[in-house]
């Protein structure tokens, strides 16, 4: 899955790879189907391809992206429609340093899911979004595991408190006497790392619910799922319908707001519907609204926002604004019944 950021709100950046060629792809510019015939069976999305990077220790598979990988995020882009055109990064050492410690910070119990079936972190310039993350698979065909791309360029300017608000604030309109404001960390730790490592915890999420019991592959169509049944914690909040068949919540027609929930880019919400948007989502079993997005994205952000708030026992609290006047406080709803039938999904797979 890949997390969209503005290209508005990255920086202007370069590493030692800027201005290299973007890889060349084997199908003519803008062939869809030609990219997606081969992203099916591309040497990226194999097991045999990861096999040197798995034998290292966890905290040794990190580093600028292999060709292989460069080109598969390339012809991903194709598929897409997005103009960007990826080449392997080399971000500033101070970054790099920070993401170590982000990574080595996690709980252990999460670290430990990862030992055998996470093929690295890899940087990317000119991504095409702030994180990506894919599967790999056996030589049966089966999910064996993932990969986790970033882009440094999007992540160098925020502290973690502003890249939370900013990213929160994305689903709304602007609006001149409505703000969003967030804490994910205390005034000492509010840094770049502390940033890296939510984000982090949240394509750590979808590594974890590759090939698992969590929701169905982000990789098959709607029209290509035949069954939901081995999903439990998809089938707590989410189903299979509508003309043509689409994801949607059990929670759709008491929460209107959630079938405009865009994050990043082409906002539908009103500002002034923010106040009622997560009113409508304290009666669902979505931890945050990102959550509510996706089922992909629903575990992930459900596994992020555990391990930070119960693992590591970090803040998380939304305050909502109106003429400068604080309208709505959301918290964490680890402690709330809404919660508990995901939460003990995750502290049976965390050991919590």
């Amino acid at each position: 899955m890949r997390s969209i950021l503005l290209a508005a709100s990255a920086l202007v950046y370069c590493t030692g790879a800027c201005g290299g060629e973007a890889p060349k792809i084997p199908c003519a510019p803008g062939d869809k189907a030609c990219v997606l015939k081969l992203l099916k069976d591309h040497t990226a999305k194999k097991l045999e391809t990861w096999k040197t990077a798995l034998a290292k220790p966890v905290m040794d598979r990190i580093g600028p992206a292999p060709a292989a990988l460069v080109e598969l995020i390339a012809m991903d882009n194709v598929a897409n429609a997005f103009p960007n055109k990826p080449r392997s990064g080399k971000p500033p050492a101070d970054f790099v340093a920070d993401l170590r410690a982000a990574f080595n910070e996690m709980p252990e119990a999460v670290r430990n899911l990862l030992a055998t079936r996470f093929a690295g972190i890899y940087f990317v310039d000119d991504l095409g979004g702030t994180g990506f993350t894919d599967q790999y698979v056996d030589a049966a065909g089966k999910p064996a595991g993932g990969f986790i791309v970033l882009d440094p360029s999007v992540l160098l300017q925020h502290t973690a408190n502003s890249w939370a608000a900013w990213r929160d604030g994305t689903p709304f309109k602007p609006s001149a006497n409505e703000r969003l404001e967030e804490t994910i960390e205390v005034k000492a730790n509010d840094n770049r790392k502390n940033a890296i490592q939510y984000i982090l915890l949240h394509e750590v999420g979808h590594v974890i619910a590759i090939g698992g019991p969590y929701h169905p592959s982000w990789n098959l169509k709607v029209e290509e799922i035949r069954s939901t049944r081995e999903f439990p914690f998809f089938n707590l909040s989410w189903g299979v319908g509508g003309t043509p068949l689409r994801f949607e919540t059990i929670y759709d027609p008491a929460f209107p707001q959630r079938k405009d929930i865009v994050y990043y880019f082409g906002a539908k919400i009103p500002g002034d519907q923010m106040v009622a948007t997560y009113e409508g989502l304290e009666k669902t079993s979505f931890a945050t609204l990102y959550s509510a997005s996706h089922p992909g994205d629903d575990f992930a952000e459900a596994f992020a926002n555990y391990v930070h708030v119960v693992l590591m026992k970090r803040p998380f609290e939304i305050r909502l604004y109106s003429y400068d006047k604080l309208v709505k406080t959301y918290t964490a709803c680890w402690d709330e019944p809404r919660c508990a039938e995901k939460r003990a999904i995750l502290g049976a797979l965390l050991k919590n």
